[in-house]
């Protein structure tokens, strides 16, 4: 990979063949684990500016109608977080001359407070071109960490490093576009237009009661400044994105035994065989019919914005036998063909190395781009699932991509539930998709099994007989990332929020070592650590799962605001906490003394004033702390601790987390400047 200094350039070309897509990753981590920031793409013409409001994209606009960018959302590295975006060269209009890759923070977080911020491009098959790493940032709430830009009809790229005190309005103005960062003022003039404009919006789904019209998902709208004051009095003209409603019309079934017709009917099937045949075949043909989800799916993979086709049980040439790959998905653009077999496995069964080997070599002497294994197993970072060879001395390279069942779930909920699609069809294809992956005989549940090495380690840490270095502790310390994993995406898919889990880890730490070092400390204390940050909330979520008390502990700390009195954030976190279970431990946290008074909710509600230092030590914040009792269950399935680890998130979320008061919403109002 080629480490680039800041100003410096290459050219795209001259690094690898597979650069027609490529995918930025924008990475950055913080000591207390609760940095964060937001990417943003731009694309600009001759003139340095935006051709129109299209050309802006950032969390409230993540993808472009013809593919050629798509935000993909965070995930978690070993010591920080990871924002992905996908850009698909060759899909790039031919006014656009450069794209520029930002990202802003909000309030008084500055990316100085952020360490090891760092831009790497990879190409299509997933193999790192080149990183810049930017050393010198300070006071600068955003900033251009590259961009990308034709030269001689080639596409290149430039390490740039500036930084803007300004924020997101100093970077975008330069680019041709305002944007007006007062939450307050924008959310009270999207409340005004939404107002205006309800005598005309239309139902989210044919034949719904008008009630059902917040279901529809209005995006940001950008207006020309000297248009502005008419804007706000008349609708907004924005196309609609349609979402399913928050609640359910009234059922004109007879009785409560008859049940609703399904698209995709579950309830007749009878063994893994016909789970895995049709599992497949809903799905494939769901991301055919739906372009924003068959995007989504298969972007960061690499795949071209185009027209996609999906086929199943196709049988392809291998030697004396044939071999039948799940499914293929072909996506055509520019009359180019991109193509990726497909193997699944539901209710928990492993894939079989041999089996994904043999995929691979087909792809690779078929000019084929990937292979997409999809099990209910959650990869983690450095432990594929399968191990394979891919000969690298082959010109056509094969890339291998893995996908859970759960993230499946994720992208499906996030589009119908939060960000909306194209049509009211396209939306009740994603719910019937939806229930049928929920169903509990689909056999698509994401994962479910903490594996063989749970309960012996679980005996051995009751019996204090389990050493350090215990290989089975590791197998644990795996398994238990891959629950936490999964509950980011459930939880997130719920909430339509980003929830990712919080890696705390030295610079540069191999995600083995890591994992090696937790299982050690696990081996000594019988306590699983995990923590999750959720967008919104005012601090970090811990889970504790403590195996010799049989305890689950989930906790958050808030810290105390910048003015006032101790007193007052008392009452007014007690207030906040009205709804809240009596048994909530609160404990105060004390600047340089740890921690101080602590007490139940119930105890608290009368007098507040008993969670203060009785010396009036300054205070620092308070901890949250919700305890439950571990699945009794001694097997390894979801009945027992993997379903009660399920249990105590949502419901500390429900009842205590949702009641805290939230961060500042970030929903700047965009408004299009006059170009000169």
């Amino acid at each position: 990979m080629l480490e680039m200094v800041k100003g410096a350039n290459v050219g795209l070309g001259a690094l690898s063949e597979d650069v027609g897509s490529v995918v930025l990753s924008l990475s950055w981590c913080s000591a207390m684990a609760d940095g964060d920031a937001d990417v943003s793409v731009l694309l600009l013409d001759a003139d340095g500016k935006v051709r129109s409001d299209a050309d802006f994209f950032f969390y409230n606009n993540p993808t472009a109608a013809d593919g050629s960018v798509q935000l993909l959302g965070k995930v978690p590295t070993a010591n920080g977080s990871e924002d992905r975006i996908s850009l698909d060269l060759s899909a790039m209009a031919a006014e656009v001359e450069r794209v520029v890759v930002a990202a802003s923070r909000y309030g008084s977080a500055r990316f100085g407070d952020l360490d090891d911020l760092r831009v790497t491009i990879a190409d299509r098959t997933g193999e790192a071109l080149l990183g810049f790493s930017i050393a010198d940032a300070g006071s600068e709430s955003a900033f251009i960490f590259g961009e990308l830009y034709r030269r001689a009809g080639e596409w290149k790229f430039r390490a740039v490093g500036q930084g803007y005190e300004t924020g997101l309005a100093g970077l975008a103005t330069d680019f041709g576009i305002d944007v007006d960062d007062d939450p307050e003022e924008a959310d009270a003039e999207e409340s005004r237009q939404l107002v205006a404009g309800a005598g005309s919006t239309p139902s989210a789904m044919v034949g719904e009661d008008p009630a059902a019209e917040s279901a529809v998902t209005v995006p940001t709208q950008l207006v020309a400044p000297e248009a502005a004051a008419e804007k706000k009095r008349r609708p907004r003209t924005a196309k609609k994105k349609v979402t399913l409603p928050k609640t359910l019309r009234k059922s004109l079934a007879e009785s409560d035994t008859w049940r609703q017709a399904r698209l995709f009917p579950a309830s007749t099937l009878k063994n893994d065989g016909e789970r895995e045949m049709r599992a497949t075949s809903v799905l494939l043909s769901v991301m055919a019919q739906v372009p924003e989800f068959g995007r989504r799916l298969t972007a960061a993979f690499g795949a071209p914005a185009g027209r996609m086709e999906t086929f199943t049980e196709v049988s392809l040439p291998h030697g004396d036998t044939p071999k039948r790959p799940d499914g293929v998905i072909r996506v055509e653009r520019a009359g180019k063909l991109w193509t990726a077999l497909v193997e699944t496995k539901t209710n928990g069964n492993p894939l079989k190395a041999e089996q994904v080997q043999d995929y691979v070599d087909i792809a690779a002497r078929r000019g084929y781009e990937a292979v997409i294994t999809l099990t209910n197993d959650v990869e983690l970072e450095g432990r594929p699932l399968v191990d394979v060879k891919i000969d690298k001395r082959r010109k056509n390279k094969v890339t291998l991509w893995h996908l859970s069942w759960a993230e499946v779930a994720h992208q499906a909920q996030m589009l119908i539930r939060h960000e909306g699609v194209s049509n009211a069809a396209h939306a009740w294809l994603l719910h019937e998709l939806l229930h049928y992956l929920q169903h509990e005989n689909s056999g698509c549940h994401g994962f479910q099994n903490m594996g063989p090495a749970w309960v012996p380690v679980r005996r051995g840490i009751e019996e204090e007989t389990l050493c350090q270095g215990d290989q089975r502790a590791v197998a644990v310390v795996e398994s238990w990332e891959r629950l936490v994993r999964q509950v980011c995406l459930r939880l997130g898919g719920e909430l339509g929020q980003k929830v990712l889990p919080v890696q705390r880890a030295k610079r540069g730490t191999d995600p083995q070592t890591r994992r090696a070092t937790l299982a050690d400390g696990f081996c000594e204390n019988g306590r699983l650590n995990a923590e999750l940050r959720i967008d919104g909330t005012p601090g970090i979520m811990t889970i504790v799962a403590d195996l010799c008390t049989g305890k689950l502990r989930m906790s958050i700390e808030v810290p105390a605001p910048e003015q006032g009195y101790p007193l007052t954030w008392a009452k007014r976190l007690i207030r906040q906490l009205a709804e809240a279970p009596a048994d909530l431990h609160v404990e105060t946290l004390v600047e340089s003394q740890g921690v101080g008074p602590r007490a139940t909710l119930e105890r608290l509600r009368p007098e507040p004033a008993d969670i203060l230092p009785k010396d009036g030590s300054p205070v620092a914040g308070f901890r949250l702390t919700l305890v439950k009792g571990m699945g009794s269950t001694r097997g390894n399935a979801e009945s027992g601790f993997i379903r009660s680890v399920d249990d105590a998130v949502d419901r500390f979320y429900a009842h205590v987390v949702v009641h805290l008061e939230r961060r500042q919403t970030r929903r700047p109002q965009l408004v299009e400047a006059a170009i000169a």
